[in-house]
């Protein structure tokens, strides 16, 4: 059975650990005001990875907090993923020479086809691709706007392009709480034949449950946000649990 892996989401703005309520930069919560030592409590409770989203950057276009991303990778010593704002190579090298070990990928997939080329031909494995669907249609621009592509469409295309990992977010269930969309994970990793991460609206381990029942068929693992802050979900359990399975 394949590996199902739990990340502990990190979204930075403005210096801060923040949740956005499904992307609206208007209904923001600040969970801590040091991402450092929140990075540092998920490893110790034994998160396998650390997932950082630089939301200024996604509103941006570009890298804005990538100061603070550097220097929480180098304070843990399990691998950090980073996505927002990715549009440029020159931005990709930066964070990977911080120290990042995966980049995320996301409005790019859909603008700008050729750097993502390129970029899965430079780095590989060291790349993901964050699809973001709203209906089933993928959303750009840290969910601003919905593109007319459909995100198993995107998948298979750029699975055939090299991309080894996809990042499954259904934003109408995002901070709220109500269970990931399984089947639309479970479709995009079969479809596609790669490894997809589910993200959005795990509020619960029942959710890690009927999320790592389908690691066999590529589901990798699940991004968990606001269930950890608000501790629906205690992280130590949850990857104990996970890993006996």
């Amino acid at each position: 059975m394949s590996k199902f892996i739990i990340y502990p989401a990190i979204d930075i703005r403005d210096g801060k650990c923040v949740r956005l309520v499904q992307g609206d930069y208007n209904r923001e919560t600040v969970y801590n005001e040091d991402p450092v030592s929140v990075a540092r409590d998920w490893e110790a409770q034994g998160g396998q990875w650390i997932h950082l989203v630089d939301l200024d950057g996604a509103k941006a276009g570009h890298p804005v907090n990538d100061e603070l991303i550097g220097r929480i990778a180098k304070s843990v010593n399990v691998p950090v993923q980073v996505g927002g704002g990715l549009r440029k190579e020159e931005d990709v090298e930066r964070l990977v020479g911080l120290g990042v070990s995966r980049v995320i990928l996301g409005t790019a997939a859909i603008e700008d086809r050729a750097f993502v080329s390129r970029v899965l031909a430079k780095y590989g494995s060291s790349v993901a691709i964050g699809i973001d669907a709203r209906n089933g249609f993928v959303a750009t621009r840290g969910w601003l706007e919905t593109s007319e592509v459909k995100a198993e469409d995107l998948a298979v295309q750029l699975a055939a392009e090299g991309a080894q990992t996809f990042i499954f977010t259904d934003i109408s269930r995002d901070g709220m709480m109500g269970g990931p969309n399984v089947d639309a994970i479970v479709r995009l990793a079969q479809v596609s034949g790669r490894t997809v991460i589910a993200s959005g609206g795990v509020s619960k381990p029942e959710d890690l449950d009927r999320l790592a029942a389908h690691a066999g068929d590529g589901v990798g693992g699940a991004i968990v946000g606001k269930a950890l802050y608000t501790g629906s979900i205690n992280l130590a359990e949850a990857v104990r649990k996970t890993a006996q399975n």
